[in-house]
């Protein structure tokens, strides 16, 4: 942009435009900086998901936490999903990256059914023992990735992309009220209307259900 404005004829400093980029929100679309961070304090569970075929509903959830901006600011969401059938089970919004959320948004899922395994990365939030105490309570095997092994959770990686170029990148979500209604109509979309390829071009939600 400061070279096209020069050709303009303009005569104006790179940091100018750099600062009246920041007032109006303008930001290239990547990836944000990693958001679950470790903490020494915790126990850290092994990946127990190495060569293990994923045949069924259940047999795994993982979770993970994303940035999501807005055009005043941004929040914090985190989901829960099934490897299996890719079935988004719950999701949380969040001001803050506090433990709360995530114990919401599990206790949420679990009030439907529970999986054999359960994955995340090795952030705070998810080593924490609030969050463990919830799986353990259910007799659910705890599995974490490597530390900087981002496919060894690549389902919600996958559903992240899905999620912000589908929706986040082209809807300028002004607020959380208007945020939460964009998410909720898209998870819905994403459960029973949107068909994977993977998955024989079914809904994850179609999926899912057949273990009924």
């Amino acid at each position: 942009m400061y070279q096209v404005v020069l050709s303009h004829g303009y005569t104006v400093n790179i940091k100018r435009i750099r600062r009246l980029y920041h007032l109006m929100g303008i930001e290239a679309i990547y990836p944000k900086p990693k958001l679950s961070f470790g903490s020494n304090e915790h126990v850290k569970y092994p990946y127990l998901l190495k060569d293990v075929e994923v045949k069924r509903p259940d047999q795994v959830w993982s979770t993970d936490i994303t940035y999501i901006p807005m055009v005043h600011g941004f929040l914090y969401l985190v989901a829960i999903i099934d490897w299996y059938s890719r079935y988004v089970l719950s999701w949380r919004l969040s001001n803050s990256l506090d433990v709360s959320f995530c114990v919401e948004a599990i206790k949420d899922a679990l009030r439907y059914s529970k999986p054999e395994i359960f994955n995340s990365d090795q952030g705070c939030q998810f080593t924490s023992q609030e969050f463990t105490s919830v799986l353990d309570s259910y007799n659910i095997k705890i599995s974490m990735d490597g530390r900087g092994r981002v496919f060894d959770n690549i389902f919600i990686e996958r559903l992240w992309r899905s999620l912000k170029y589908e929706d986040i990148y082209l809807h300028s979500y002004s607020d959380g009220q208007q945020l939460w209604d964009g998410l909720d109509r898209y998870f819905h979309f994403f459960n029973w209307e949107r068909p994977h390829q993977s998955l024989g071009y079914q809904t994850p939600g179609k999926v899912y259900e057949k273990k009924y």
